[in-house]
């Protein structure tokens, strides 16, 4: 489950900050450890950041698709017949919820399996995988996942916080 937190996490920090968190891309040696800065005293604003719409989408996921329900789920004890039949629900209402508030596209909208040119492409928007040469730059290669990227995000104005979704309790 660790792993399917740190792919959330570092997607939506890339689709709404541009950059992996620094405690992601530290653990898998993106980037060198930094010295951390003493915390502020003075109170901070209540503003809506990055942060803010990562939380904002995976409760609306969660609104729609029940997804973080889903994900801290263990599921392992469950037939997977009954699994398969759960994620064909989950993924359904999850993207008709994403497709409300983000339009996504293929960073390269080619065919995977074809030999795909790199001139012309932004190489922050490529990861070359394979025999990747010494300083790091290539002609071109096989397109094996097309990349996504969010070309419109309409996300609803909403006031800062951590709550994906309010508990909920029965009052009989």
């Amino acid at each position: 489950m660790n792993r399917i937190s740190l792919a959330f996490r570092s997607f939506f920090a890339i689709l709404f900050g541009g950059s992996l968190p620094p405690d992601v891309a530290q653990a898998f040696g993106y980037s060198k450890a930094m010295p951390v800065k003493p915390a502020s005293t003075a109170a901070p604003k209540a503003i809506a950041g990055p942060t803010d719409g990562a939380v904002q989408i995976l409760a609306i996921l969660q609104r729609d698709a029940r997804l973080v329900d889903f994900l801290m789920e263990d599921i392992s004890g469950f037939p997977d017949d009954q699994v398969g039949a759960a994620v064909r629900d989950v993924q359904t209402q999850a993207r008709e919820s994403l497709g409300r508030y983000l339009r996504l596209e293929p960073v390269i909208d080619g065919v995977e399996g074809t030999f795909t040119k790199t001139q012309g492409l932004d190489a922050s928007q490529l990861k070359l995988v394979g025999k990747v040469p010494a300083d790091g730059k290539a002609p071109g290669g096989t397109l094996r996942h097309k990349g996504w990227k969010a070309a419109k995000v309409e996300l609803p104005q909403i006031a800062p916080g951590q709550v994906l979704a309010p508990a909920e309790l029965e009052i009989e």
